[in-house]
């Protein structure tokens, strides 16, 4: 299968064109510029736009006009979690608005004094889930991932924007990670994860999918089995330019294998994707081969 590869596309120079927009005109210049260049890489970025169609062919069960249109949509909501996500960081974030459906779960976790574990996907915005929650539930979220951002393009980021608002602890080959995961958890922390990305090499899980077989990382699910802590899955989903739907299910508390927590996860997962299609943003074959 063609697999994901860490990193993130986009040019530093359209990194620096949006950030100008939004520190000076706000977010609705930036979407306005936005639909000119999302059409352009519908027209020309062939690999991302084939697999996307393909995906939507097979999970939607819809014809090839219909996917195009799921795809060029995509394009515009991911050019959009972009602008909104540089918009926090700029302090610009006031202009959104969101729902939060069960946000008492998270409340209830911290009330507990165990910590707990976030497990969110590719699908929606989940950097400005923990921007809008972040005061409301938890001043400490740490944000477990693969720090492989192009070097040049992070640095501009964090320069222009002050970096993310997140604590990052990266994934490490001797698994220093392991240690402070175990830290902030003891010190009732929140430690969020994505569970639908893996990389070459690494041990993964198959299962149903969205009327096909796919390949999930075992690894976050067997960090959430191994930890008293709760594991809930948390979602952030555009419902229109402006207003966000954030929710959370029922805390997993009693201890689970990671192959049970990862099926109540893909359930959910599946979900979230037939309700918001165009936010489904995994740009390579999900499908096992």
């Amino acid at each position: 299968m063609a697999q994901w590869d860490g990193r993130s596309r986009g040019t530093v120079l359209g990194y620096r064109i949006f950030v100008f927009l939004i520190q000076y005109g706000g977010v609705k210049p930036a979407y306005f510029l936005l639909r000119f260049v999302t059409y352009y890489y519908f027209i020309f970025a062939a690999k991302p736009k084939k697999i996307l169609i393909n995906f939507y062919r097979k999970a939607l069960k819809v014809n090839e006009a219909a996917a195009k249109n799921y795809c060029r949509k995509n394009f515009y909501f991911l050019g959009q979690t972009l602008v909104d996500r540089t918009a926090f960081l700029l302090g610009k974030g006031n202009v959104f608005s969101h729902h939060f459906e069960n946000e008492k779960y998270l409340i209830e976790m911290q009330e507990q004094k165990k910590g707990g574990i976030l497990i969110s996907a590719h699908v929606g915005n989940w950097e400005t889930a923990g921007n809008l929650l972040k005061s409301r539930v938890s001043s400490t979220i740490h944000v477990l991932m693969v720090d492989a951002e192009a070097k040049k393009l992070k640095q501009y980021l964090d320069n222009s924007t002050g970096g993310s608002q997140f604590s990052i602890i990266a994934v490490k080959d001797d698994l220093s990670h392991i240690v402070k995961v175990n830290n902030a958890l003891a010190a009732n922390e929140l430690i969020a994860m994505h569970g639908d990305r893996y990389l070459p090499g690494v041990k993964t899980i198959e299962l149903d999918f969205m009327g096909g077989k796919a390949k999930f990382p075992y690894g976050p699910f067997l960090l959430a089995s191994r930890f008293s802590a709760p594991v809930t899955f948390v979602f952030a989903l555009k419902a229109n330019d402006f207003h966000y739907e954030l929710s959370a299910t029922e805390p997993i508390t009693e201890k689970k294998s990671p192959e049970a927590i990862a099926a109540l996860y893909v359930e959910e997962l599946e979900k979230k994707v037939k309700k918001y299609p165009e936010q489904w943003f995994n740009y390579y074959d999900f499908y096992s081969q």
